[in-house]
């Protein structure tokens, strides 16, 4: 069981960390909102989707249910693909990674799955209400993810001799986003960055096995 205890913890803190800050601009803020962290850099800016990671949508309602379904089946595969590793021994950098990605895919399921039973409505003018007396904004399964880190860092017009997008405006970065999106986002980065590194003590151990049969 020791070897649960680091992925588990890490879990358990990505989630508290991605439910309380959701919580908190649920019950503060309304829509569209803004709160300045750093100058007009770093902001908080409250905004709901129906869809994907970073504010992306998915097909109306139908698409909202086939994506909510969907990732309860992902994350039920990385939690069991999570447990075999951490069973069988894989790079510990490997499983913290993996263990990322599952936090942050559980953190937005929670979103989808219950906020729209326990939340009202959040509106341009009004904040949310926590279990609302005339029940959520939605059913079981459509709920909103909540977004809310927003670092537009670099603002201006493309020059104008570039080719398709000569003279016209950009930002970055524009994408809002969660805690849950960051984790994801890192663990993946992180994987393929040093998959390398990862994976290089299996080649090793198949190479002396093979060696030993071709002795053999």
């Amino acid at each position: 069981m020791k070897a649960y205890t680091k992925p588990v913890l890490l879990i358990t803190i990505i989630l508290l960390i991605d439910q309380i800050s959701k919580f908190w601009v649920k019950l503060n803020m309304t829509i569209g909102q803004d709160f300045n962290v750093i100058g007009n850099k770093v902001l908080i800016h409250f905004i709901e989707n129906n869809g994907m990671a970073y504010g992306m949508e998915f097909g109306g309602e139908f698409g909202k249910l086939f994506l909510t379904l969907f990732r309860i089946i992902a994350v039920a595969g990385i939690g069991y693909g999570l447990h075999f590793m951490v069973k069988n021994k894989y790079h510990r950098g490997f499983i913290m990674n993996v263990a990322l990605i599952f936090a942050g895919a559980t953190g937005n399921i929670i979103d989808s799955t219950f906020y729209g039973l326990i939340f009202s409505e959040s509106t341009f003018y009004q904040q949310a209400i926590l279990f609302p007396s005339d029940g959520g904004y939605a059913s079981f399964f459509h709920g909103k993810v909540v977004d809310m880190l927003y670092f537009p860092l670099i603002e201006g017009n493309f020059p104008e001799w570039l080719p398709i997008w000569g003279g016209e405006h950009f930002l970055f970065f524009r994408p809002v986003f969660n805690v849950a999106d960051s984790a994801i986002s890192v663990g993946v980065v992180l994987i393929l960055l040093f998959q390398r590194r990862y994976f290089k003590e299996e080649h090793i151990e198949k190479e002396s096995v093979n060696s030993e049969i071709l002795e053999d």
